[in-house]
């Protein structure tokens, strides 16, 4: 697999230097070596120290046999930047929602999603949302503060060695506006591709739509998945259902969808959670066919999973299939997901940090 070349800020398209170390992780093997340099050890040790992190998932220097004693010594107490383990719940389906507190006792909730081809894993990138979409459990709780790159690449990490199995797929789809947090965000994608070793075209990074931030992400032209969380085809429903969009008005999102289409190639994946008798009608699913038309798009719809907080409700599989009818006669590409972890509070909507 060939690495995508990245940058460290967003608005600037010259390598710059990345965040100061420690912690540890989230840092490439280049990185690491300067600061194993910097405490005076040989550079080789860059190298070993990259291998403990991401492959033997070390969280303490001072367990790094191959290091000398002394320096293990001196070093002890320098963090990795791995979290801990608050809460653990498996659903039905086999879908493990995980809580993880974070070095200054917040919590934030990362998802292990199984299947028979692929080990998924949902990670957050803010903890809370300032976003406050009306059927989002996330939302309900605020916002406290942006994730670092290693608090993202942690929860990776933590999926990974708790399944015991090598993750193949990352979605940016939990807690938080990934826009809002993009450069720590773009490091914690480069060090997932590069370091941790998971192909760029198995990532996916999910957005509800920050002004100018879909064309910063497109100017580093990587191969990852764009989502763009749409639920409404008009600007009206869109805004009672999403606070924010009254500041972004849906053409002038679509208008940057195309434009990051046109500097990528990469198609754009519009994620659509159906609320029954509110945007699942045939005319939303028509109205919707015509905002997308001749765009290189696909539509993800998402039957609604019910929150305490609300009182929509997930549409029938009837109406469910006449919306997915409607787009299909209109050439609109469309799929149905029907989103995992639903008993463990744990699918898409109903992520929080409480133990349910």
């Amino acid at each position: 697999m060939s690495a995508t070349p990245f940058v460290s800020q967003v608005d600037s398209p010259n390598p710059v230097k990345s965040e100061l170390l420690p912690p540890l992780l989230g840092a490439s093997v280049t990185e690491l070596t300067a600061w194993v340099q910097q405490q005076g050890q040989p550079g080789y040790r860059g190298k070993q120290l990259h291998d403990w992190i991401y492959n033997k998932g070390v969280r303490s220097l001072a367990d790094i046999s191959v290091f000398p004693k002394n320096w293990r010594l001196e070093v002890a107490d320098i963090p990795i930047g791995r979290s801990s383990l608050h809460y653990r719940s498996v659903a039905p389906d086999g879908t493990v929602k995980y809580l993880l507190k974070l070095a200054d006792g917040e919590i934030v909730e990362t998802v292990g999603i199984p299947s028979d081809k692929r080990l998924t894993v949902c990670v957050s990138t803010q903890v809370g949302c300032p976003m406050a979409c009306d059927f989002c459990a996330t939302g309900k709780g605020g916002y406290k503060r942006n994730l670092t790159r290693a608090e993202i690449v942690d929860q990776v990490l933590t999926v990974q060695e708790d399944f015991q199995e090598r993750v193949s797929n990352v979605v940016f789809m939990g807690m938080g506006e990934p826009l809002l947090n993009t450069e720590n965000v773009l490091l914690a994608i480069k060090s997932i591709n590069q370091d941790v070793g998971i192909g760029a075209r198995f990532i996916t990074l999910s957005t509800v739509g920050i002004r100018d931030r879909i064309l910063q992400v497109a100017a580093h032209e990587l191969q990852i998945t764009l989502a763009v969380s749409l639920h409404a085809p008009n600007q009206g429903l869109r805004e009672q259902l999403i606070p924010s969009a009254k500041f972004y008005p849906i053409e002038d999102l679509l208008a940057e969808c195309r434009e990051y289409v046109e500097i990528t190639g990469r198609r754009v994946s519009f994620e659509y959670v159906l609320l029954a008798g509110v945007n699942d009608l045939p005319e939303h699913a028509l109205q919707l066919s015509k905002r997308l038309r001749g765009f290189q798009s696909h539509v993800n719809l998402i039957p609604y999973n019910p929150i305490q907080e609300v009182d929509y409700k997930r549409p029938t599989r009837e109406r469910i299939e006449a919306f997915v009818n409607v787009l299909q006669e209109q050439n609109t590409a469309v799929s149905v997901r029907y989103s995992r972890g639903l008993e463990a509070d744990a699918a898409c909507g109903q992520l929080r940090t409480t133990k349910r």
